[in-house]
């Protein structure tokens, strides 16, 4: 850096880059790579001054004010050092970091630790274009002290929760669980409607679905009424009990209704009402932090991690010719607000794409959360002329999928309203037992509006769209229709949907819990704690989750309510207008106040008089003994009884709880009490050959668990090895394995003899990517050519003596390009080329490099933020098989040596 430039720091790098290339000579910028300061995140990282504080383990002082002790991590300290470097080349320095709360103490952590004797302005703006930067270098502020005090509220709160409870957790239900403010509460919410669903009875019904013809063209109509007695629907039916709960309403059996079909056959159908009613449709506001989550969520199949990763990508900028520019305002806010120069820009793209009647002038929304605290504008494109058409070669697919989100929600919001008519046709039939009503709607679009642009999504199931319309014949009252056909429909009423990542964002911010900037942190952590997984697109809690929840219901009840948490967000909120003081509020929540116990008094007071948590199940159909579900070391499992008595079996890890019925605990236990079915003996060593199921489901076995691997350790105390175990491939039906497939199954690894060249012997094994041969440390894939259950010695050599490149199933990486080190991790950062096509990785992580990048010219920042993507995606599906034949032709499961590991967890 050159002496009296003016240092600019922001937050990232890819974001300094840009920024760097609107500025001119007289600018240097700079990254602090997020933030610089944190409190201790173990032992290891606090200093020397902690050593004998009774709240050393906090960082936080609470005997005095709440005073936090911050450390600069390991792996921030390098770019502390470079910051102070050109700091002391500057004459002036710009705190240009996000202008949310977080970005705000950022800046002040920076101004803590560079401790400055230059000059010093705060900067912020929305979006990284050259009239956003300019604009915000003449508007400079000081770091607004209000917003930092709420920040460092908020991170000290979390700290007093999270490590004054978890422990609580550890010695009560199983180590290494977590508990959080926000955290826990969506746990709840998920445990909650995990349990409606199993309190959920499922109730049937019946009606009749007519296709009629008009002389006007067709429509379809269905059964409402029928007498004097309307036909029910699924809100007519008790959740809780599934007995009818509404008056008036007629159960209709399958038999009445094929019943009343011939009558109605040879009845006249007349036309009994036709309305139509006028309907206006208005556009949603344009996006926020938390609605653009959802929307990604239902109409991308984004989670809410890659989301805002993709997002901060598209904000930060990419490279448009010789120019890089950012290309959506800041990401994380809570305004629905749109600048004018914005409305005004819309208002020419809509004219010029649609026409002037869909231009007739800019619409403003009102944020609706009380002190919209992020930035001061809503998610929108810095340029509406951008169409997402220009960017086609510019952008990886998923983030010109997410611009294009953003561009046609912020054109639809500029868009003036739909006009609909909806029609409701009523056709009655004469029956003996009073007339049958079949009810027609339609829907028709009067004027797009901004339906032209944009729909937004629903998360009900089976919501109806309206992007297109449903046209019904232009009947007339007394008009006579003829019934083409009669079908009697069957329904049953379905338990409430979980939790999706859009609804339970959604249900977040309807409740005022946490910030839409740290959702996307929240679902993470819940996943990772193992307190929620995925079943497709919803979260379901787990066993362990259930646990949790009872015992911080029972003990801490007031902790996990909505309303409580609701309460702190609020408090937050006027730490950063400056209505209250921080440490009133931690005092109150930690010590007590005003006669109310705080957090620490009430966790010595509760846990004498916790317990284990136990899940009940219900009473065992034959022994009367209770069922109920245990967490142990190896995860959740069954117990009946007690004592030396008790009969136990392990839970599938992804077993919804819902989904736990009596008779299926039931059946697991006696599965378990009836042990292992013996196939048959094996014909070269006369053991017998096991059928039995595990934690990760049924597999076979050849031979008993030795008495001394059952322990872990020989007689000498040596391992054990355990007897050969192979998995049943996947959809398998268990009554239908005989001991053929599970010989075949247990034949790998095969030894096919000795290496005519090395001497070293030739095996064939199926592995985690197929099946493959090796000799030594050679090894190469098999293709759909060869039978891993049948190849001979002589192809296998002919196999292994082809050149790695021509092996069909994989072949090794080769390392195109170093990148150097990891800014965070510091682990290396590498470019390779596998079987593929090209990735990048960082030792532990592979992300493919998409198309659209080349991966002789990736940077590091591309490099770090395609791995950070990998890592919040979702666990890509492991190819399985879809019988007995293809399984074994595939390899079938890992057997053997490969799977040694697993089946000493299975039987732990």
């Amino acid at each position: 850096m050159k002496q009296g430039r003016r240092l600019v720091i922001v937050e990232s790098p890819a974001k300094a880059e840009t920024i760097g290339r609107f500025l001119g000579d007289e600018y240097y910028v700079d990254s602090s790579y997020g933030h610089v300061r944190d409190l201790p995140r173990s032992a290891d990282e606090r200093p020397d001054s902690l050593r004998g504080k009774s709240w050393a383990d906090l960082a936080v002082d609470v005997e005095q004010d709440f005073e936090p002790v911050y450390i600069v991590p390991a792996e921030k300290q390098q770019h502390v050092d470079r910051l102070k470097k050109a700091l002391r080349q500057a004459d002036k320095l710009l705190l240009a970091t996000d202008e949310d709360r977080e970005g705000e103490s950022i800046s002040w952590h920076l101004l803590e630790l560079l401790r400055p004797n230059v000059p010093v302005e705060r900067i912020v703006f929305h979006e990284v274009t050259p009239e956003a930067i300019s604009e915000a270098l003449e508007s400079p502020r000081e770091v607004d002290r209000n917003l930092v005090a709420a920040q460092e509220s908020r991170r000290i709160l979390d700290r007093l929760f999270g490590y004054s409870l978890s422990p609580v957790l550890w010695r009560k239900v199983q180590a290494g669980l977590s508990a959080g403010r926000v955290q826990s509460v969506a746990v709840r919410l998920l445990v909650q409607r995990e349990r409606e669903r199993a309190a959920f009875h499922r109730a049937q019904y019946w009606d009749l679905d007519a296709s009629v013809e008009a002389a006007e063209g067709r429509c379809a109509a269905t059964l409402r009424r029928l007498g004097d007695a309307r036909i029910p629907t699924g809100r007519d039916f008790d959740s809780t009990t599934g007995a009818l709960q509404s008056d008036g309403v007629r159960v209709l059996s399958e038999a009445e209704c094929r019943g009343l079909i011939p009558a109605l056959r040879t009845q006249a159908w007349t036309v009994s009402r036709v309305e139509a009613s006028p309907a206006t449709k208005r556009p949603a506001a344009p996006f926020t932090t938390s609605t653009l989550q959802q929307e990604a969520n239902r109409k991308l199949g984004y989670g809410a991690s890659r989301t805002m990763q993709i997002a901060q990508r598209l904000y930060e900028g990419i490279d448009m010719g010789a120019e890089r520019e950012g290309l959506i305002t800041y990401m994380r806010t809570d305004s629905v607000t749109l600048s004018e120069r914005a409305m005004a820009e819309a208002q020419t793209v809509l004219r010029e794409r649609f026409g002037a009647e869909f231009a007739t002038g800019s619409r403003r929304y009102t944020t609706k959360t009380r002190n919209a605290q992020e930035a001061h504008e809503a998610i929108r494109p810095t340029q509406l002329q951008r169409a997402p058409s220009s960017l086609r070669s510019a952008l990886p697919r998923d983030a010109l999928r997410l611009y294009e989100l953003i561009w046609q929600r912020t054109l639809a919001s500029q868009m003036p309203d739909a006009k609909l008519e909806r029609t409701v046709i009523e056709i009655t039939a004469p029956l003996d037992e009073g007339p049958a009503v079949f009810e027609a709607r339609g829907r028709r679009i009067l004027f797009p509006g901004y339906l032209r642009a944009y729909v937004e999504g629903s998360d009900e199931p089976g919501a109806e769209s309206d992007d297109s319309e449903q046209p019904l014949p232009a009947l007339q009252v007394g008009e006579s229709v003829r019934p083409l056909t009669l079908d009697a429909k069957r329904h049953e009423t379905q338990p409430p949907a979980r939790y999706t990542e859009a609804s339970l964002v959604k249900k977040l911010e309807e409740e005022g819990l946490g910030r839409p900037s740290t959702y996307a942190a929240i679902i993470g952590t819940i996943q990772d704690r193992g307190y929620v997984f995925r079943l497709g697109n919803a979260l379901a809690p787990t066993f362990l989750a259930y646990a949790v929840t009872q015992l911080l219901e029972r003990h801490f009840g007031d902790l996990v309510e909505p309303r409580f948490t609701a309460q702190m967000e609020d408090t937050l909120d006027a730490i950063a207008r400056g209505e209250t003081d921080t440490v009133t509020h931690l005092r109150r929540f930690y010590h007590g106040d005003d006669g109310e116990p705080g957090l620490v008094p009430r966790i010595d007071a509760e846990i004498p008089t916790i317990a284990f948590p136990l899940l009940p199940v219900g009473d065992d159909p034959e022994s009367g003994q209770p069922i109920v579900v245990r967490i142990g070391r190896f995860g959740p499992y069954l117990q009946r009884g007690s004592g030396e008595d008790a009969a136990t079996a392990s839970l599938p890890p992804e077993l919804p709880p819902a989904e736990l019925t009596l008779d299926k605990a039931a059946e697991m236990l006696a599965a378990k009490l009836e042990g292992p079915r013996v196939l048959g003996h094996d014909p070269e060593t006369g053991l017998e050959v096991l059928l039995q199921t595990g934690r990760y489901g049924p597999y076979v076995q050849l031979g008993p668990i030795p008495p001394a691997a059952k322990k872990g350790k020989g007689a000498k105390g040596k391992s054990q090895e355990q007897p050969r175990r192979a998995a049943v491939p996947s959809g398998t039906e268990i009554d239908t394995v005989t001991i053929e497939d599970a010989l075949i199954w247990l034949s790998l690894p095969r030894t096919l003899g000795v290496h005519p060249d090395s001497g070293d012997d030739v095996i064939a094994a199926s592995g985690r990517y197929g099946p493959y041969v090796q000799s030594g440390k050679e090894s190469r894939s098999l293709g759909d050519e060869d039978d891993v259950y049948s190849i001979g010695l002589e192809r296998a050599v002919e196999v292994l003596a082809q050149p790695k490149s021509a092996s069909f199933r994989r072949r090794a990486s080769k390392v195109l390009r170093d990148l150097g080190r990891h800014p965070e991790s510091a682990a290396p950062l590498r470019v390779l080329d596998g079987p593929y096509g090209p990735y990048v990785s960082d030792g532990k992580i592979n992300a493919k490099i998409p198309p659209g990048l080349d991966p002789a010219s990736l940077t590091v920042e591309q490099a770090v933020e395609l791995i950070a993507e990998r890592a919040a995606a979702p666990p890509r599906p492991r190819r399985g098989s879809t019988g007995k034949r293809a399984a074994a032709k595939r390899g079938g499961a890992r057997t053997g040596r490969a799977r040694k590991t697993k089946a000493k967890t299975k039987s732990a």
